[in-house]
């Protein structure tokens, strides 16, 4: 740890590791197997694989048992295994269009081109706490009929043209309302997990970075983003929110075809920007774009607000240095944790220039100048 060590030293720390496992493992309630923390606690496992980096239901459950609760401790758990996993192969680019939608929200529209899909969420109820479920029922062995279910219990019928509606950006589009951008010269996307990205950085890794960060952190960095120097809001759209299923494709070793081996699920979200900068074209909107592993609305839309907010501010201003820099939460709480590691050398020969200043009678003050 480059320090000595705590009182106790060796022996200490594995007293306390011993403490972590006595109290998890010999704890009253029952073991909680990988199977009911990923139906249980759906959430908690998808933002561990988003910010983790690796989309692995089981994996991420049990870094979630073994942390107690905390999403942070176990993404790190989770990135710390993917480290020592083999890299077989790399996954095609995959077409957003091809998602199999479980949820779909348009905002910005009463009648958008293509259903609302409210899907699985509490938006619309109200915040009551509930002590035990009621009317419970035997969970059903399939998994995407659990994820998508109407009132009475059964699996709603959609046709094809529901699963996969067209955007409400392409309607903007139609209507010559976006502002079109030329393509991004970052063919190929940054890979943030090889190499950290600094600014000024590709689009591609701006989207990465934010894809891996601290939820928390994007959603605090997103709200003072749009905050005005008085605490008004400025005005945010959003365009279009969607949740469902993806194809993972990798290329056949043998053949070079892209072979489907997998799916998974992520968020999606497009928000739209008011543009009326005195060099931007004021009749038409902006769209920015936001795309995480797993069921995270939250990270996704603060994702897309960004997205615009970089591509309009970021190169003259701090946002993205802090996208980059600070939001990682493996980075920030990484460095808050070693805080509680031994810094008393450090501190004590702190204490001992203030002491020999003090015998000196010589200080600084704050400007530099000597004083008396």
């Amino acid at each position: 740890m480059g320090y000595s060590g705590a009182r106790g030293g060796l022996e200490a720390i594995l007293a306390a590791e011993r403490l972590v496992r006595e109290a998890r493992d010999d704890a009253p309630a029952p073991w909680a197997s990988t199977e009911q923390i990923t139906a249980r606690f759906r959430l908690a496992v998808d933002r561990v694989q988003g910010e983790a980096g690796l989309y692995h239901e089981p994996t991420a459950a049990a870094a979630f048992r073994q942390a107690e609760g905390d999403t942070l401790e176990a993404s790190h758990l989770v990135r710390a295994h993917r480290s020592t996993l083999p890299r077989l192969a790399v996954s095609e680019p995959v077409d957003p269009d091809e998602m199999v939608v479980l949820r779909r929200i348009v905002p910005a529209h009463r009648t958008p081109d293509g259903p609302q899909l409210l899907g699985r969420t509490t938006d619309y109820t109200g915040r009551m706490l509930e002590r035990e479920p009621a009317g419970r029922t035997a969970p059903s062995s399939d998994a995407s009929v659990r994820t998508d279910r109407s009132s009475n219990g059964t699996a709603p019928a959609r046709s094809t043209e529901q699963r996969h509606p067209a955007r409400f950006s392409a309607f903007l589009r139609s209507q010559d309302l976006l502002v079109e951008h030329p393509p991004a010269p970052d063919t190929q996307p940054f890979d943030v997990t090889r190499r950290p990205a600094r600014p000024p950085a590709p689009r591609s890794a701006v989207l990465a970075s934010m894809a891996r960060a601290e939820t928390g952190a994007l959603v605090g960095l997103w709200y003072r983003s749009i905050l005005g120097p008085d605490g008004d809001i400025h005005e945010v759209t959003l365009g279009e929110v969607r949740h469902g299923h993806l194809p993972l494709r990798v290329r056949h070793p043998h053949t070079g075809n892209p072979v489907q081996i997998g799916r998974f699920r992520a968020t999606e979200t497009e928000a739209i920007e008011d543009l009326d900068g005195a060099d931007e074209d004021r009749t038409r909107f902006d769209v920015g774009y936001g795309l995480c592993f797993g069921h995270n609305e939250r990270k996704a839309i603060a994702m897309a607000n960004l997205d615009i907010a970089c591509r309009r501010f970021g190169r003259t201003g701090p946002l993205e240095q802090l996208l980059l820099l600070t939001t990682d939460g493996l980075d920030s709480a990484g460095f808050l944790e070693h805080l509680k590691l031994p810094h008393y050398v450090t501190f004590r020969s702190m204490v001992e220039r203030k002491q020999a200043m003090r015998a000196t009678g010589v200080a600084t003050d704050p400007l530099g100048r000597d004083c008396q």
